[in-house]
């Protein structure tokens, strides 16, 4: 029954050419720590699928991702990614763009093993136009109307991180938005986590239960990874880290600064980027924006 792994061992279970879910919501609890463990890997020609924000312009950057599923790509006080914006306007990604809640429904429809559900989301827009895979389908009852047909986002694995998980698989996500880490879960085979606070089997009251938002039979591999978020904020526990996010911005305007940045906070391994950036330290220190 225990599930836990190391940074490495988890992403060993990914491999070239699947569908991988990342949770969180733009800068926010992003499982970074796995993302960067990613992109350390060989890895390549993945399809994502995201609510996105720095962890999507990271995969980008590196040359992993063939196909982007996104509602957007966004790092909030900063609009635009601008790894991701780069890739996109070099025309180097395959891209399904969904309004927010298509995707929500193309993950609630693979957790509920259905191959669509209907939604309005997204009629008398361009999303029809762009993504002309996309099919519409007729109401069978007496009003006839046209829906359209949200395919099922079905995963081969799923990225979250959370605030505390047990070795058993179960986890607590206690921060005030849930996003929808519970639908990327339940979509995937294979759902892969990373935690601030590790322990061996959660004793919970009735109240604290209910932040336990997935089955465990659904998590494959915890990761015990402090600080895993950084530098996006993970409510309660951080907020974000604005000064990195802003270095790593500006990286994308300099000549081989995807390189120096990898070089300097990546490709050192996990340990070196937590000592680099002052964590857990400094983890006290890091504002909550306020939306």
């Amino acid at each position: 029954m225990n599930k836990e792994m190391t940074l490495s061992q988890a992403c060993a279970q990914i491999e070239s050419g699947m569908t991988i879910g990342i949770g969180g919501w733009g800068p926010r609890r992003k499982p970074m720590a796995l993302v960067r463990e990613l992109v350390r890997s060989d890895v390549r020609d993945l399809t994502v699928v995201a609510y996105g924000g720095p962890e999507v312009g990271m995969l980008c950057a590196a040359g992993k991702v063939k196909k982007l599923v996104f509602g957007f790509v966004t790092m909030d006080a900063i609009p635009l990614e601008p790894f991701y914006r780069k890739a996109r306007e070099a025309g180097e990604l395959e891209l399904m763009e969904l309004d927010e809640g298509m995707l929500e429904w193309g993950l609630r429809a693979a957790g509920m093993r259905l191959p669509y559900l209907p939604t309005r989301c997204g009629l008398a827009s361009d999303v029809l136009a762009k993504c002309p895979a996309l099919k519409t389908v007729a109401s069978p009852y007496d009003d006839g109307e046209v829906l359209l047909a949200m395919p099922a986002l079905t995963l081969d694995v799923a990225l979250l991180h959370v605030n505390d998980a047990d070795r058993w698989g179960n986890t607590l996500i206690t921060g005030r938005d849930a996003y929808f880490d519970h639908l990327f879960a339940r979509a995937a085979e294979c759902t892969l986590v990373s935690c601030e606070r590790l322990t061996d089997k959660f004793a919970l009251s009735a109240e604290e239960a209910r932040a336990n938002l997935f089955e465990r039979y659904l998590v494959s591999g915890v990761v015990h990874a402090p600080g895993g978020a950084h530098p996006t904020l993970n409510n309660p526990d951080y907020g974000w880290d604005l000064a990195h996010m802003k270095a790593y911005v500006a990286a994308a305007a300099e000549e081989g600064g995807w390189a120096a940045y990898r070089a300097r906070h990546i490709d050192g391994g996990e340990a070196a980027y937590r000592a680099q950036n002052g964590l857990p330290t400094r983890l006290a220190e890091l504002s909550h924006p306020i939306f």
